[in-house]
């Protein structure tokens, strides 16, 4: 007599029955190399492997300690920054750096906050044992590091990008004289506004809600994506980044030009510290408003930081910041209002920066970009619970993001913000959704110019604030099994691979 035995799917996760699947615009061969599927106007996914400090090509360094401290017992803030200083007026060695400066275990009282303005020096905790209190009133930066000046123009650098249109994710432009342009130049790609594009995205057109609505000014909207040549070939020079919005004649001449930035820092960061926030209210905003701020810096990072009960962020990274990487950080129990310009957890108005392995309970808008960000820039592998607002771009035509495995039980968010603020308008352009889940999503994109994309998002979609507007490009919404599961990862190693191969 045979005997049957009956095996109950349930006993089975789902996922073990699902087929792996492949996005019609990024394929990934069996060797791990990328193929990118072009659209009719040319444009692809942008590779978004350049960013992060070195470009994310190995390990943060492990830098020497120069300097020791322990907590005085009073307020430490000048004994802090007296070793910053001091270590400022050592050399810089070869690998970039001076040393790092060692916060032994305890309690460090901050009344006012300490300040990085040099290049090659690390500030370093030894985890949630050193805890650095902002104490007492007034808003401002725990850690502030910052070089200083701004970009320069190289006098009489300017030339035209002769392609009637270079399309996303392009890394070849042609130029009008290749012969004023060496291989590992530091150029700017200028992408003009004018009052024609702004009409075809119709933010001449934004509905006033009061006196504060603005409507959008060319002068306003031009975009500088800092870029190095690393091939010259003909007429056309090769980037060691994508273009992430498209280059359009009909729209104005794009141009590149030669640039410094001689104020700017580099090899820095701020490592293994527990920040917390003094507080009088849950509503309190008279207090410590971010723990790690950076701006004016190049190749330089935040890792293993707690942020307790500021009002802002974990890590604001500003407008001059570029190739920084966030790793492994935390923002908890903010102490604020919960209204606009309060609660964002990671905020990124920089280009060419890495947002990975993070955590925020509480936050507002947890991974976002500002008003007019030039990337490519990555979130990856982040989470967020208890969100109060959305995730993605926030604020007026940021350009080139990845949003790559994000975790959140709010909201994912790229559309037309229509007169919010003082009329945000399109949030964002070349907005990569990769393999998130959320609560739900609204996924739009402009008329013209550039396109937002959606795979394999799992959770619930929806119109946005303002319906009618033209959708996201989407595919495999709620499906299982995307390959790869990680576009950013994917990118870089197939980035990584090349370069082996070309030494």
């Amino acid at each position: 007599m045979k005997k049957f035995v009956y095996i109950s799917l349930l006993l089975f996760p789902l996922h073990l029955f699902s087929q792996e699947w492949q996005s019609q615009w990024v394929k990934q061969g069996k060797d791990g190399a990328l193929q990118y599927i072009p659209d009719s106007d040319g444009d692809i996914i942008p590779d978004f492997s350049g960013v992060g400090y070195q470009k994310n090509r190995a390990p943060l360094p492990n830098v020497p300690t120069v300097i020791s401290l322990r907590p005085s017992g009073n307020d430490d803030t000048e004994q802090i920054q007296q070793a910053i200083d001091k270590l400022a007026a050592m050399p810089v060695g070869k690998e970039g750096f001076r040393g790092a400066i060692l916060l032994d275990k305890g309690e460090y009282r901050i009344a006012k906050n300490v300040r990085i303005h040099t290049s090659g020096i690390v500030l370093r905790g030894r985890g949630q044992e050193t805890k650095l209190i902002a104490t007492g009133k007034g808003q401002r930066n725990l850690i502030y590091v910052s070089g200083q000046g701004s970009l320069q123009e190289i006098r009489d650098s300017r030339q035209r990008i002769i392609n009637k249109r270079v399309p996303v994710g392009a890394k070849w432009i042609r130029v009008e004289d290749v012969k004023r342009l060496n291989v590992g130049d530091s150029i700017i790609v200028y992408r003009p506004a004018t009052a024609e594009w702004i009409h075809d995205i119709q933010m001449d057109q934004i509905e006033m809600r009061d006196s504060n609505t603005v409507q959008w000014k060319p002068e306003e909207y031009s975009l500088q994506f800092e870029r190095m040549i690393t091939k010259i070939a003909g007429d056309s020079i090769q980037l060691d980044n994508p273009i992430v919005m498209a280059m359009e004649e009909k729209y104005g001449e794009g141009e590149i030009f030669r640039y410094t930035f001689p104020g700017r820092i580099n090899h820095v960061g701020v490592e293994d510290l527990l920040c917390i926030s003094e507080f009088e209210s849950d509503t309190d905003e008279d207090h410590g408003w971010s723990a790690v701020f950076m701006g004016r810096v190049e190749n330089g990072w935040v890792k293993g930081v707690t942020a307790k009960h500021f009002g802002f962020s974990c890590v604001n990274l500003g407008y001059q910041s570029r190739n920084i990487t966030v790793s492994d950080c935390t923002f908890l129990e903010a102490k604020s209002q919960i209204t606009g310009s309060r609660r964002y957890s990671f905020n990124n108005d920089g280009q060419l920066n890495l947002v990975m392995n993070c955590y925020a309970r509480g936050g507002r808008h947890d991974y976002v970009t500002g008003a007019r960000v030039s990337g490519p820039n990555v979130f990856v592998d982040c989470k967020a619970d208890s969100a109060l607002a959305d995730i993605g771009p926030h604020h007026r035509w940021a350009v080139g993001t990845l949003y790559d495995n994000i975790e959140t039980d709010g909201e994912i968010n790229v559309q037309d913000r229509g007169n919010w603020g003082t009329g945000h308008g399109w949030a964002g352009v070349t907005q990569v959704i990769w393999n998130c889940k959320v609560k739900r999503a609204a996924l739009q994109q402009p008329p013209v110019s550039a396109k937002n994309y959606a795979v394999g998002l799992q959770g619930a979609t929806y119109e946005g604030r303002l319906p009618g507007r033209p959708p996201a490009l989407q595919e495999g919404q709620n499906k299982v099994g995307l390959h790869p599961d990680s576009l950013y990862r994917a990118q870089l190693n197939d980035a990584i691979k090349k370069e082996k191969n070309e030494e």
